[in-house]
């Protein structure tokens, strides 16, 4: 859209949507079909996870997880992209082992480590946890918080 920028050193996933004036810093990695609201400053070296969407007018200051919605300020976790995965064909099972691992992820009796391993015991046979847990292996400037 209109005066949306993407500094050097920056990669963008197929089907993305950057709305009016959302500036994306250098080094930053965006997968595939991520939404992302007007207004929004993206901090150089984020990461953002496919099918995600972020709410206009926030700053993304650390890594954003895959198949989340996520806004306020600072920027948080606020659930799946529920609609988004649903108009992309995700089954509800695929669905429910996303909640699961997000409960995990953003729990506040486990840590980050100890969320992994949980998830890796019960729901690593789905594809796209898999996909979380890889994007979780690649983020170095932390994900958002709850």
């Amino acid at each position: 859209m209109a005066y949306a920028h993407v500094a050097h050193d920056s990669v963008l996933g197929d089907n993305c949507i950057l709305a009016n004036g959302v500036q994306i810093a250098g080094h930053v990695e965006i997968d595939e079909n991520v939404i992302i609201g007007g207004f929004t400053p993206v901090h150089q070296f984020c990461k953002i996870g496919k099918h995600s969407m972020i709410g206009g007018g926030f700053r993304v200051t650390q890594d954003v997880p895959p198949f989340i919605l996520a806004a306020n300020e600072p920027l948080k976790y606020k659930g799946l992209n529920l609609l988004g995965l649903k108009r992309n064909g995700f089954s509800n099972e695929d669905i429910n082992s996303l909640k699961k691992t997000y409960q995990y992820i953003y729990s506040t009796s486990l840590n980050i480590s100890q969320a992994k391993e949980k998830i890796k015991k019960e729901l690593a046979d789905n594809k796209y946890v898999k996909d979380v847990l890889t994007f979780l292996d690649r983020s170095n400037r932390g994900l958002i918080g709850k």
